[in-house]
C-alpha cells in the first residue's frame, strides 16, 4: 500500500506505522453489512422501546390486528438490544485491536485511549452540554428534580462512567440522562481491557480464563442482584454488561484464530442466533419460565453465535449481499450519535402528539416519523460534528497513521 505523501505529512512516524501495520489497516477497512444491519436493528429496537413507554403500540390500533406477544416484542426489548451492542462492541474493539497490533499483549496504552476517546468523548460532551442546557432553561422532560439529584450529580456521573450507579442510588434521571447509563458499563471495561491484555495477554489461557470466568458469572451476579431489591442498580449494574462484553472478545479471538471455517458453520450460526434472538425478544415470558436465569446466557450467546456468523460469513467465497439494506446498514454505522441522540426527538414527537390530541387508537402513526427523524438526526451530529472532532484529535494527537475515520460507529 503506497502513502507516502501521508507518511510525510507527520512530523513523526510511530514504529507501529510498519508497512505490516498498513497491511492489517487496509484489511480493515472493508465495513461487514451484516454486522452493520444487526445494530442498526438493535438501534431501531431501543428507539421503539422509548417511544412505545409513552405511546404503547398494544393500545393502539395495531392491536385489533397484530397479536400482542408480536407488539410486545417490538415494544420492549430495548435493554435486550443494548446487550447485543455489548457483544458487538467486544467483538468489533477486539478484532480492530488484533488488526492494529498484531498481538493483545502488545497494545499501546497511549494510541488504544486515543482511539477509544477521539470516538466517545466529544460526542458525549455534547450531549452531556445540550442535555445540561435544556435543564437550566427549564425544559419539560428534561429537568433533573428527584430530591437527591442535580445537574452537577448527573454531569459528574456520565463523565465519570458511574452514571449506571448514580441512578440505582437516586432513581431514574430524565430519559435523555438516562440511556448515558451504557457508556458507563462500556468505558470502565475499556479502560481495564488493554490493562489486563498487557498483564495478561501473553499468557493466552489465563487471558481467555478470565473472559470465561466473567461471562459464565452472569447468572450468579443476577442472582446476588436480585437479592438486594434495587431494580434498577439490578438493570444496569457494571458486571452483567462486562460479561457480555467479555464473551465478544472471546468470539474475535476465536474468529481470528479460525480464518476460514468450514463452510457450513457461518449460516449455521446465524440460524441459530437469530433463532435464539427471536425466541428472547417474541417469547422471552416462557424462555424466562424454562431457562430462568439462562435467559441471558442464552440473550449473549446468540448474540455471540451471530456475530461470529455475519463474520465468517462476510470472509466466505461467497458472502451475501444483504441488498436492500443501505438504511438499515446506515443505522447500525450511526448507532452511536442516534443511541445518544434519539431522546431528543422521541420527546418532540411524543409532545407534538399530546397537543395534537390524537387518541392512542392513532399512536403508531408516530413511530415512522420517531424512526427517522432519529436517523437523520444522527446522521447530522456524525458528520457535522462527531466524525471532524474524531478526524481532527487523531491527527492532533495520534502517533500512527489514520485508518477510516470517516466510520461513523466503526469503533462501537
Amino acid at each position: 500500500m503506497s502513502d507516502g505523501s501521508a507518511a510525510a505529512a507527520l512530523p513523526q512516524e510511530n514504529p507501529l506505522a510498519t508497512s505490516r501495520t498498513d497491511a492489517r489497516v487496509s484489511a480493515a477497512s472493508d465495513r461487514n453489512r451484516g454486522l452493520d444491519a444487526l445494530r442498526g436493528v438493535s438501534i431501531l429496537f431501543v428507539v421503539i422501546h422509548h417511544v412505545a413507554i409513552r405511546i404503547p403500540l398494544g393500545k393502539t390500533a395495531l392491536a385489533a390486528f397484530l397479536p400482542v406477544w408480536f407488539l410486545n416484542g417490538l415494544s420492549y426489548n430495548g435493554g435486550e438490544s443494548v446487550v447485543i451492542f455489548f457483544v458487538v462492541s467486544g467483538f468489533l474493539i477486539t478484532r480492530r485491536s488484533l488488526q492494529r497490533w498484531g498481538n493483545l499483549g502488545d497494545i499501546p496504552l497511549r494510541d488504544f485511549y486515543l482511539f477509544r476517546a477521539s470516538r466517545i468523548v466529544p460526542t458525549l460532551l455534547l450531549v452531556v452540554a445540550l442535555l445540561s442546557l435544556l435543564h437550566l432553561i427549564g425544559m419539560p422532560y428534561y429537568v433533573i428534580d428527584k430530591p437527591n439529584q442535580s445537574l452537577g450529580g448527573a454531569i459528574a456521573s456520565a463523565l465519570g462512567l458511574y452514571l449506571n450507579w448514580y441512578e440505582g442510588q437516586t432513581g431514574y434521571l430524565p430519559g435523555g440522562w438516562d440511556v448515558i447509563w451504557s457508556l458507563s458499563v462500556e468505558e470502565v471495561f475499556y479502560l481495564a481491557f488493554p490493562l489486563v491484555c498487557l498483564t495478561l495477554g501473553r499468557v493466552r489461557w489465563m487471558f481467555v480464563a478470565v473472559l470465561i470466568a466473567l461471562v459464565l458469572s452472569m447468572p450468579f451476579v443476577r442472582d446476588a442482584l436480585a437479592a438486594q431489591r434495587n431494580e434498577i442498580w439490578f438493570e444496569k449494574a457494571y458486571l452483567p454488561g462486562m460479561s457480555a462484553i467479555a464473551l465478544g472478545v472471546l468470539a474475535a479471538m476465536l474468529a481470528a484464530r479460525m480464518k476460514r471455517p468450514a463452510s457450513w458453520l457461518a449460516p449455521l450460526l446465524c440460524l441459530l442466533g437469530i433463532a435464539g434472538l427471536c425466541a428472547i425478544f417474541f417469547a422471552g415470558s416462557g424462555v424466562w419460565k424454562l431457562l430462568h436465569r439462562g435467559y441471558e446466557m442464552l440473550l449473549i450467546g446468540s448474540a455471540a453465535s451471530l456475530v461470529l456468523g455475519l463474520h465468517w460469513q462476510a470472509k466466505s467465497k461467497r458472502p451475501w449481499q444483504l441488498r436492500g439494506l443501505g438504511w438499515l446498514c446506515s443505522c447500525g454505522r450511526l448507532s452511536y450519535e442516534i443511541y445518544l441522540f434519539h431522546m431528543f426527538c422521541v420527546f418532540a414527537i411524543v409532545s407534538i402528539a399530546k397537543q395534537a390530541g390524537f387518541g392512542l387508537e392513532w399512536g403508531w402513526l408516530w413511530y415512522p416519523p420517531a424512526l427517522a427523524l432519529s436517523w437523520l438526526l444522527g446522521l447530522a451530529i456524525a458528520r457535522s460534528f462527531s466524525q471532524p472532532c474524531e478526524r481532527w484529535l487523531r491527527s492532533r494527537w495520534g502517533r500512527v497513521r489514520l485508518w477510516n475515520c470517516r466510520r461513523p460507529a466503526a469503533e462501537r
